[in-house]
């Protein structure tokens, strides 16, 4: 059914939602996501939407997460498509399987730059903008799809003019778009403003505003800086007194998401709520029941036991595939992903990556910062550099160091002269306090635990002696890998390697970081990617792109974890008496 029909026939008085999801990196994320959207079917919301994922990498898994969620889950489901790297032929091919599978709804969007570039430019000159989608569509579809669009209230992050992009706006819904849902924001006052001026120019369809909880304080900011999101000063002064506590912190994201649909449901008599989920439950669900547009849990569970909803007799492989484990688990149990140091098997693994792993700064910064480095030493001094806070972003990480590399900043510097370009590192710790300036994180009245590791590339002579040393000693644990499919490790068995811990009163042991091989090789892909988008900002066959060539070809990829957290001193002898 078209999402269009479906808000028409809505009661005009009643809210109505609807949740976004982007496709896991992992089989087993896919897995559970599967059993979180079945739970969260039970919500009823309006649709759902998948990403297409930055580039059109994910165009496979959005089709398969789109047709299962509709086949089996029952929910009306809505396909995002973008202009980036899309030609007519990968255009027709996606809209037919669609049409094929019984998709009526598609987000039409102009997308994210693809890799390597730090601004859009377009793979087919028929496919430009948002608009050239949606014409296409239309032409090619008449009015079989259900076409929505994407709004900005606080203007698009690559344009200056607020009044141009209320035009392109207009211009895309009388191209044939039949509903906006708008970019995430947390000022209310903004929006409210925003679709006033749609209204006054004629934009008469239904406007959704985008809402997404704040599910951590590091993911929060990334997010907001990349989509150049204006925090109102209040929810900035709140969250820097609560960031080191992800539970406040989440707290905080549904308390202040309540807020934000309380004034625009009652005050300004807004319908419609689209969820940002980043494949996390809880605190969806909480908003929802808290808003009282759902049950509570109890509420569902008394139903369920009064009258069970039949389960599908047509079920994709992966779902027969699934343990009792998966089946098993409850919402919460990976409540704090942690990005790519979170638990593999959670859908939320490497959240961030849904807006894209690059080099999130432009060209000219990047020359800026990093230079045109022509020998290793040149290398090496910007990994230094970086170190050392003389230069606020590196290829491998978009914000500054942290404060706690102070205590192992001086080897840090050490290692990368000796050859072992560093591009991430935690120092270890032996039971600080939980509310530790520099080490601190969780509730009060805890300790924090920490085992060293450092992750860095280096060169195969080098590499080699480091794995005869490592193979003497029983304290370390690592991962490697090349560009290509070379891999080697000293782990026998595939299992997680908590790095990070804390324990809490009244609490099971919290592991928020871990270290284990399928998500090593996930960010593998990335940390050469980046590489390679280092390299393309300079000219081919130059000095600088044949060095920084070099070493994405042929240097080794390593994650040393030393796992004598409470005598860490062992770690450098290692290292440096190789030399």
């Amino acid at each position: 059914m078209k999402i269009i029909d479906k808000i028409n026939a809505h009661k005009s008085t009643d809210p109505f939602f609807s949740f976004e999801f982007f496709p896991p990196k992992t089989d087993d994320g896919l897995s559970n996501l599967y059993v979180r959207l079945k739970r969260m079917s039970v919500l009823d919301p309006l649709f759902v939407s998948f990403t297409w994922g930055a580039g059109g990498s994910t165009a496979e898994r959005t089709t398969e997460m789109c047709t299962t969620a509709q086949g089996l889950f029952g929910l009306e489901t809505c396909m995002h498509l973008t202009c980036t790297n899309v030609v007519d032929e990968i255009l027709e091919e996606a809209l037919n399987e669609a049409k094929n599978s019984g998709i009526q709804n598609i987000l039409a969007l102009r997308g994210d730059p693809p890799r390597g570039q730090d601004s859009w430019t377009p793979s087919d000159g028929n496919f430009v903008r948002a608009i050239d989608l949606v014409k296409c569509i239309r032409k090619k579809y008449n009015d079989w799809f259900c076409i929505g669009v994407a709004g900005y209230p606080e203007g698009h992050p690559d344009s200056d003019d607020k009044a141009q992009d209320l035009r392109y706006l207009k211009e895309k819904v009388d191209a044939g778009a039949d509903f906006i849902i708008t970019q995430l924001f947390y000022d209310v006052d903004s929006f409210v403003e925003w679709e006033k001026e749609c209204r006054k120019i004629g934009i008469t369809v239904p406007i959704i505003p985008g809402i997404m909880p704040i599910q951590g304080y590091n993911s929060f900011r990334r997010v907001t800086n990349l989509c150049k999101i204006n925090i109102p000063t209040d929810i900035l002064n709140a969250l820097e007194q609560i960031k080191h506590d992800d539970q406040a912190v989440k707290d905080y994201g549904v308390s202040l998401a309540i807020s934000m649909i309380t004034i625009l449901h009652e005050k300004h008599n807004v319908k419609g709520f689209h969820f940002c989920t980043l494949n996390l439950e809880k605190s969806v669900r909480l908003i929802l029941e808290k808003m009282g547009f759902v049950p509570t849990e109890e509420e569902r569970n008394l139903r369920r036991s009064i009258k069970r909803r039949p389960i599908p007799a047509a079920k994709p492989i992966i779902w027969k595939e699934q343990s009792e484990d998966y089946l098993g688990r409850s919402d919460d149990w990976d409540n704090f992903p942690n990005g790519r140091w979170g638990n593999s098997k959670s859908p939320a693994f490497g959240e961030l990556d849904v807006y894209g792993m690059s080099l999130r700064i432009s060209k000219d910064q990047a020359l800026e910062y990093w230079g045109e480095p022509k020998t290793l030493d040149d290398i090496i001094q910007i990994f230094k550099s970086y170190i050392l806070c003389e230069i606020p972003v590196f290829p491998w990480s978009e914000d500054p160091i942290s404060k706690e590399t102070d205590v192992i900043r001086s080897n840090l510097i050490k290692l990368n002269e000796f050859g072992y370009l560093t591009v991430s590192s935690q120092p270890a710790v032996n039971g600080v306090k939980s509310d530790d300036k520099d080490f601190g994180w969780g509730p009060k009245g805890g300790y924090i635990y920490q085992k060293f590791f450092v992750e860095f590339f280096v060169n195969q002579e080098k590499f080699d002696k480091l794995i005869q040393i490592i193979d003497e000693n029983c304290w370390i644990t690592y991962y490697a890998a090349k560009r290509s499919h070379a891999f080697k490790t000293n782990i026998k068995e595939e299992t997680s390697t908590a790095v990070t811990w804390g324990v809490f009163p009244g609490k099971e042991i919290v592991q928020p970081t871990i270290i284990e091989e399928v998500s090593f090789k996930a960010w593998k892909e990335v940390a050469f990617e980046l590489c390679s988008e280092w390299e393309r900002l300079y000219p081919k066959d130059s000095t600088t792109q044949k060095l920084l060539k070099e070493i994405g070809d042929n240097w080794w990829l390593v994650n040393l974890v030393y796992n004598d957290y409470v005598n860490p001193e062992g770690v450098w002898e290692i290292f440096f008496g190789i030399e």
